[in-house]
């Protein structure tokens, strides 16, 4: 088998099964690990995949501006706002970082819901700011362009002084070895310390994010309480389940 025939091969199964083991891998090629493993290396320097310890993950979604990432697959972020807005309870203190989804999220709120909203993304608290019965905090911090949500020690200092009832995640990549992971060192601080300050954490993702990975972790997949998702295969329903997750599609 060629090296290009068998770079393919690699990168369909990841595909299909999500993870790819090099031992697997040499074992189904009938080449060494060692030949894998340089296999992988070359994938990942083209960005086609992302070496672990063991084999391969795949990789996230491109970094691209968020206004662009508004429009992809609106339809299918709104049906999952719809899923998590049972989540949301009355008179309590939630905070809602900045994703795409999570603006879908903000769309959905019912005009006279009454909790206390707290957020580092300017798009969110624009969209709720004509919602009599809620009180918005918006913490502030740099302005990270890309994603439209405030980071850094401000962010981070601001955050130290809140307890919250619920903290909805926006999930950037998951898997379940990896956990929760986004591609910048400030994100994935600020992620953390609003799990920490959290009661409850709910996340959503489109399911072409299972077994996805960036370079910086925000923490294990049991941070999550609540993932809700679309069309959840079998196997990775059970093994999610597995972390105590509960699991909506």
């Amino acid at each position: 088998m060629l090296k290009e025939e068998r770079h393919q091969k690699i990168l369909d199964l990841l595909n299909i099964e999500q993870k790819v083991i090099a031992s697997d891998l040499s074992q189904r090629f009938a080449v060494s690990e060692d030949t894998i493993r340089r296999d992988l290396k070359e994938l990942d320097s083209q960005g086609l995949l992302k070496r672990v310890h063991s084999g391969a993950l795949r990789v996230g979604p491109p970094i691209t501006d968020f206004n662009y990432r508004e429009t992809v697959a609106s339809d299918r972020k709104k049906d999952l706002a719809r899923k998590a807005l049972p989540f949301l309870k009355e008179d309590s203190v939630i905070i809602i970082d900045g994703s795409t989804t999570n603006l879908a999220l903000a769309k959905e709120i019912p005009q006279d819901f009454r909790a206390t909203i707290i957020t580092n993304s300017p798009p969110i608290a624009i969209e709720l700011a004509q919602h009599p019965n809620l009180e918005i905090i918006n913490i502030g911090g740099i302005f990270y362009k890309q994603s439209m949500i405030n980071i850094g020690v401000q962010t981070h200092k601001q955050l130290q002084n809140i307890r919250a009832d619920l903290y909805i995640m926006g999930i950037y990549n998951l898997d379940l070895d990896t956990g929760t992971s986004v591609p910048t060192t400030q994100e994935s601080e600020i992620k953390r310390e609003m799990v920490r300050i959290s009661t409850e954490v709910l996340g959503m993702i489109t399911n072409d994010k299972f077994g996805t990975i960036s370079n910086h972790i925000v923490g294990p997949v049991n941070d999550l309480t609540y993932l809700i998702s679309e069309e959840i295969p079998d196997k990775i329903r059970k093994e999610y389940n597995k972390q105590k997750i509960i699991l909506i599609d």
